[in-house]
């Protein structure tokens, strides 16, 4: 799966929880200052993502995401 199939996946997931408008989904996008994201947020978001891409994510990793780009890069270095 490409970078961009990952982003798009994601932008999905943060668009349906967040309730924000797609087109407002960049790379760039903070979870915790863009998306006012609090720690509960944040896990049922971690937990979409490995529901989506079948991936475990351990807490200390979770805790080194802070952007959509570093989600993507996460997932797309870590897929079978």
């Amino acid at each position: 799966m490409s970078e961009e199939e990952i982003f798009n996946k994601i932008a999905n997931i943060i668009e349906d929880r967040f309730e924000i408008n797609r087109s407002n989904i960049t790379l760039n996008l903070n979870f915790k200052n863009d998306l006012d994201a609090d720690s509960i947020d944040f896990v049922e978001f971690v937990m979409d993502l490995e529901e989506e891409f079948g991936a475990d994510i351990s807490d200390e990793d979770a805790e080194k995401l802070k952007t959509v780009g570093e989600a993507v890069k996460y997932i797309y270095q870590r897929q079978n």
